[in-house]
C-alpha cells in the first residue's frame, strides 16, 4: 500500500518538475526568424549572415529589434536593455544578440561565441 502511495506521488511531483523545467526553457531566449515577411526585406538584414562584419550583423539585429518592439503589445517594455534573443539569419545561421541601448540605431552586439553557421544544404 504505502508502495503504491509512493509510486502515485512520484509520478506527480515528476510531471510537476517537467512542467516547470519545460516552462523555464520555453521563457528562457526569444527567437526571431529574418525569413518572415515583416523582416525578410529589411535594408540590413537582406544579404546578413554569421559570416558578416560584427558591424553589419548588429545593424541588422537592430533593426529586427525595432520592428519585433513596434508590433509587440508592449513595445516600451519589449526587449529592455541586457535581455538577449537569437537571430535566425536569412541563410539559416543563427547567433544570439545582446540589447545594449534599445533607443539607438546601433544598440544590439552579438554575444561572442554564440555564432553558428548555417548547415549545408543537401
Amino acid at each position: 500500500m504505502n508502495y503504491r502511495r509512493f509510486l502515485h506521488g512520484a509520478k506527480f511531483w515528476f510531471w510537476v518538475a517537467l512542467f516547470v523545467a519545460y516552462s523555464a526553457g520555453a521563457v528562457g531566449l526569444l527567437m526571431i526568424d529574418t525569413y518572415e515577411d515583416r523582416y525578410r526585406l529589411l535594408s540590413k538584414v537582406e544579404l546578413t549572415k554569421v559570416q558578416s562584419q560584427p558591424e553589419v550583423r548588429s545593424a541588422g539585429a537592430s533593426q529586427v529589434a525595432a520592428v519585433y518592439r513596434a508590433q509587440s503589445g508592449l513595445p516600451f517594455s519589449s526587449l529592455p536593455a541586457g535581455s538577449t534573443f537569437q537571430v535566425v539569419w536569412p541563410d539559416g545561421s543563427t547567433e544570439t544578440m545582446m540589447i545594449v541601448d534599445p533607443t539607438s540605431p546601433n544598440g544590439v552586439r552579438p554575444v561572442p561565441g554564440s555564432q553558428m553557421a548555417a548547415e549545408p544544404r543537401r
